[in-house]
C-alpha cells in the first residue's frame, strides 16, 4: 500500500491548507478550505481531483472555500455531526471514535472539543498523520472561544495517547510566537530550549514549522505538560488539578 502525499498550501496570513492524495486510488481530500483558489491552483500543478473535503471545524478561515470547491469538483465534504448545522455544503456526518474509507487509507474521527464545540480531528494512523485543526499547534492550543478548560484538556489527552512518530498538521504557523511564551513557563526544560533555537532558525529562512510530531510535542508543549512539576512550579500552582494548572496556562497565554 502506498503511502499518502501530504501538500501544505499556504493561504490567508498564517494558515496551512492540506492536501492529502491516495496514489493508489487517485483519492484527494483537501483540509480545512480557507479559501478556494490557492487550492485550485495547486491542484492544477500537482494534476490532482479533489474528492473529498475534511473540515476540523465551523471557523470562516476553515470552510470559507467549501462551496467553491464543491461546485467546482462535486467533492464530498466530510464535518462533525454535531456541528452539521455550521459546516457549508456537509455530505457525510462523522462522530468521535468513528472511522471512514479514504481511497485504500482508513481515517479515525476524533472529537475534541475546547476551541468550538464542535471541533473534530483526522487521524490516519498507517500514515501516522494527523489533522487537528485548531486543537493543537505546535508548541500551543486554540483558544477556547466555545468550551472549558476541561474539556480542552481532555482532548489535548486523546492527542497524547497517540504514538510519538505521529505528524501533526495543524493550521497555522503560530510556532515561534507559541516558542517566546512557551519558554516563560517552561524555562527549565532544554528540549524547548532547544526546539526554541531550531524554530527561529527555520523562520528566518521563510521555512515552515509544521508538520510537528506528537512526541515532540509532549516534551516541548506546555499545553501537554499541565501534569509537569516544572510547569506547574512555574505557573504557582504546584502539585494542583491538571485542569487548574492547564487553564492557567491558557490564561497566561490569552495575555502574553
Amino acid at each position: 500500500m502506498t503511502a499518502l502525499r501530504i501538500e501544505q498550501v499556504p493561504v490567508l496570513s498564517d494558515n496551512y491548507v492540506y492536501l492529502i492524495f491516495d496514489p493508489d486510488t487517485n483519492c484527494c481530500a483537501c483540509v480545512d478550505p480557507a479559501v478556494s483558489a490557492p487550492i485550485k491552483t495547486r491542484l492544477d500543478e500537482l494534476g490532482w481531483r479533489l474528492t473529498h473535503i475534511f473540515n476540523t471545524h465551523h471557523h470562516n478561515d476553515h470552510i470559507g472555500g467549501n462551496l467553491q470547491l464543491k461546485q467546482a469538483y462535486e467533492c464530498e465534504i466530510v464535518g462533525a455531526q454535531i456541528d452539521a448545522a455550521r459546516i457549508a455544503g456537509i455530505d457525510t456526518r462523522v462522530r468521535d471514535g468513528q472511522t471512514f474509507s479514504f481511497g485504500s487509507k482508513t481515517c479515525r474521527v476524533f472529537e475534541v472539543p475546547g476551541h468550538t464545540s464542535g471541533h473534530i480531528a483526522f487521524w490516519f494512523e498507517e500514515d501516522q498523520a494527523l489533522f487537528c485543526g485548531d486543537t493543537l499547534f505546535s508548541l500551543g492550543c486554540g483558544r477556547l472561544f466555545e468550551g472549558t478548560p476541561a474539556q480542552m484538556w481532555d482532548s489535548l489527552k486523546k492527542f497524547k495517547q497517540l504514538p510519538d512518530e505521529t505528524r501533526v498538521y495543524c493550521a497555522h504557523e503560530y510556532t515561534q510566537a507559541n516558542a517566546d511564551f512557551a519558554i516563560t513557563v517552561d524555562p527549565e526544560n532544554a528540549d524547548l530550549q532547544a526546539r526554541q533555537k531550531e524554530i527561529a532558525h527555520l523562520r528566518q529562512q521563510g521555512l515552515p514549522t509544521i508538520p510537528s510530531y506528537i512526541g515532540l510535542e509532549k516534551k516541548t508543549n506546555p499545553f501537554l505538560r499541565a501534569d509537569d512539576p516544572g510547569v506547574q512550579k512555574a505557573v504557582g500552582l504546584s502539585g494542583a488539578d491538571t485542569v487548574a494548572v492547564f487553564a492557567e496556562v491558557r490564561r497566561l497565554k490569552d495575555n502574553f
